[in-house]
């Protein structure tokens, strides 16, 4: 127990923490952002498709145009506040509660989401934390030296680690749990990958041709399968070493890869990289971008004190 009391209070440089607010905030920002046409669209949605799901079980009905405007813009300036560190008491929480209500919102309406739920969970845990002691906009108004590393700065950076491996963990279980042992034989996930294009089609909605072409193999279903378990079920592995939390990362990837080819389903965050950041010490890269940077910086000096308009006594003298 004290083990893993140690793992979980281990203490961490705050730059780490801020650095996953700042990458992981942004990501959810430009999301939104890239949304907002789809999200203000749903005022054009009627009651009878409306089926409040979540938090959004409190409403009776859709909310009114200008509130569901009104809520997505502000969703946006406190996802900039919360990626700026900016007033973060009050734009933290804001900004991770506004972005679940806002994609369980979408969700309402007919076809549940999956795709936004690890990223939600993520910015709850950045709202709850002191994710802005360093690196941000409050940190420079109280002109504050940079944090000593402690364990606040490091248990939500496991706890971002185990809701990952847990929402993967969890997701085996599941397919276990409904199907059985039959499901690793391939033939579920072969009829699942044909379904589902096959839908996407019917809407007219594009598809990439590998899905299509691969239902066409039994023979690759039950490798694929056996290896979605292995990722799944293995989750939790990536909490033990960081060597195992390296692999783990790319076969994790790697299965969004598969499953935006075979079928065009984009988990964005996962895709694109960041929703793995916990697993890594991010303020060493940040620490070598700064010193590639002032180390540029110096060389310009250097050269211009070297040139010969910055001496010109230099050149006079060697005229003479």
């Amino acid at each position: 127990m004290k083990r893993l009391v140690d793992w979980w209070l281990t203490p961490m440089p705050a730059p780490r923490l801020a650095l996953l607010r700042v990458a992981i905030g942004s990501i959810a920002l430009i999301y939104l952002g890239i949304r907002v046409p789809h999200l203000l669209g749903l005022a054009d949605y009627v009651a009878g498709q409306f089926h409040p799901i979540g938090i959004a079980s409190v409403l009776a009905e859709p909310l009114p145009e200008w509130l569901l405007i009104t809520s997505v813009g502000l969703s946006l300036l406190c996802g900039a506040a919360f990626v700026a560190g900016l007033g973060f008491a009050l734009s933290g929480p804001a900004f991770a509660l506004s972005f679940l209500w806002i994609t369980t919102y979408r969700s309402s309406f007919g076809m549940i989401f999956h795709t936004e739920n690890l990223l939600a969970l993520h910015l709850l845990l950045l709202g709850a934390s002191r994710c802005a002691d360093a690196l941000s906009v409050d940190a420079r108004r109280r002109q504050q030296t940079m944090p000593e590393p402690g364990a606040d700065y490091g248990w939500p950076v496991r706890a971002l680690c185990v809701v990952t491996v847990l929402a993967y963990f969890l997701a085996g279980v599941a397919k276990l749990k409904l199907a059985g042992g039959p499901w690793l034989e391939g033939e579920l996930l072969r009829r699942q990958i044909a379904y589902d294009n096959l839908r996407k089609l019917e809407l007219g909605t594009s598809v990439f041709p590998l899905g299509p072409w691969l239902v066409r193999h039994r023979g690759v279903f039950p490798v694929l399968a056996v290896t979605t378990m292995l990722v799944e079920l293995g989750a939790p592995l990536a909490l033990v070493r960081a060597r195992v939390a390296k692999a783990w990362v790319a076969a994790a990837w790697g299965f969004h890869v598969g499953v935006l080819l075979f079928m065009s389903i984009a988990f964005f965050y996962q895709l694109s990289g960041f929703a793995y950041l916990p697993f890594f010490p991010v303020e060493r890269a940040w620490a070598w971008l700064l010193s590639r940077r002032q180390r540029g910086r110096a060389a310009q000096v250097n050269a211009l004190l070297d040139s010969p308009s910055a001496n010109p006594g230099s050149e006079s003298r060697s005229s003479s």
